[in-house]
């Protein structure tokens, strides 16, 4: 291949770059991404870049003097994908002819109709969202978050820390139901009651209102008003995949791929959150928006692209991510979706420090941690290893 065009340039794009280079490709590497910034860490965006503990140089992605001997071209969108010619086009105009194609062109949140427009209204997927977060978040008062899920409850935390009037909102009889379970979910969430965090389920909005353009309040389906000087919607995320509509690729629910991260279009593969892997251990396609996901899963994907096919693939690791919320860790690794039972094995529920395991006929498939850092990486390594 003479040159290999990575679309997006986040961690998922980044990590496909350096599995290139360090797979021997020497070849001219051209890197797109739509934000104007280098690679950045997003896990601390809601955390402790967001309360002011982490400057923007501290989330950089890349090694001092790295150097990939690669084309960045950012602050441009990707547009579409001609696969006569193996372009991709761009918003500016140009176009990237290229051998080897690799997407990672991530997710976007998720937005509220009728939200466009009224100041003081959030989400919170980019380093520009995040500071125009953090610099609301400084004006203090009451902060509604709208979602219950991980990003949710981790600016809800941070909120606290910082000393705002703190109100969660979720649609769902239980928050994080679905990547835990029910039981789990609810001992999980029960973090906001801890620290006096209002948490209100069984309940969409209705609409947001607003005054002078800012906005002053959530307005609930079953009729409750809350007062609100700042909101934030964690209500999942889409992803950027519509620049690639009749390019011949398949989508569904993201780029769907092999265990191997190709698509259905030769010398095109896809990693990150708009990449849906096929899963052996499930049988199913899965979009894993997690950053170890991001991280390890372009290895695979980039031993594809460069042998044309040809490499076998390895075993997929459990999917894997953290949250950092009260001052709690919490882990998870493998998939709830399957198990039949979760048991506590070590510690208690109460003291939200504990290890619980699911499993399906009596073997496990998933397991959570909170504030049980050692044993959970035994446990990890484990599941990897009855997976594998």
């Amino acid at each position: 291949m003479r040159t290999v065009a990575v679309v997006g340039a986040s961690l998922a794009g980044l990590s496909a770059a350096r599995s290139l280079r360090k797979q021997g490709y020497g070849g001219r590497l051209v890197l797109i991404g739509g934000e104007p910034h280098r690679p950045y860490d997003r896990p601390p965006l809601s955390k402790e870049y967001l309360a002011g503990g982490m400057g923007e140089a501290d989330l950089s992605l890349e090694a001092d003097g790295e150097d990939l001997g690669a084309e960045w071209l950012l602050g441009v969108r990707a547009t579409g994908l001609d696969r006569g010619d193996r372009s991709v086009r761009l918003a500016d105009g140009r176009a990237v002819r290229a051998d080897g194609i690799v997407i990672a062109t991530g997710a976007a949140a998720r937005t509220l109709p009728g939200s466009d427009g009224l100041a003081g209204v959030h989400t919170l997927r980019t380093l520009d969202d995040a500071r125009a977060l953090r610099a609301d978040l400084a004006r203090g008062g009451r902060l509604v978050v709208i979602g219950g899920g991980f990003i949710g409850a981790e600016v809800a935390s941070t909120a606290y820390r910082l000393g705002l009037d703190v109100t969660v909102v979720e649609v769902a009889p239980t928050p994080l139901a679905g990547p835990l379970g029910e039981t789990m979910g609810g001992i999980v969430s029960s973090l906001h009651a801890d620290h006096g965090v209002r948490l209100l389920c069984g309940t969409g909005v209705e609409r947001l209102s607003g005054a002078g353009g800012r906005v002053d309040a959530v307005l609930l389906a079953d009729g409750r008003r809350l007062p609100a000087d700042t909101v934030v919607v964690g209500v999942g995320a889409r992803p950027c995949v519509e620049w690639l509509e009749g390019s011949g690729i398949v989508l569904e629910n993201g780029v769907r791929c092999g265990v191997d991260g190709r698509t259905s279009l030769a010398g095109v593969v896809a990693v990150g959150d708009c990449a849906s892997w096929y899963d052996p251990a499930s049988g199913a396609h899965r979009r894993v928006e997690h950053w170890t996901g991001a991280q390890e899963r372009p290895t695979a994907a980039v031993a594809t692209l460069l042998s044309g096919g040809t490499a076998a693939p390895a075993a997929p690791r459990p999917p894997y991510f953290w949250s950092d919320q009260y001052g709690v860790r919490i882990q998870f690794v493998g998939h709830v979706a399957g198990s039949d039972s979760v048991t506590v094995e070590e510690g208690a529920t109460d003291d939200r420090s504990f290890l619980a395991v699911y499993r399906s006929a009596g073997h496990p498939v998933a397991v959570l941690g909170m504030d049980q850092p050692r044993l959970f990486t035994r446990w990890r390594k484990q599941l990897a290893t009855a997976r594998s």
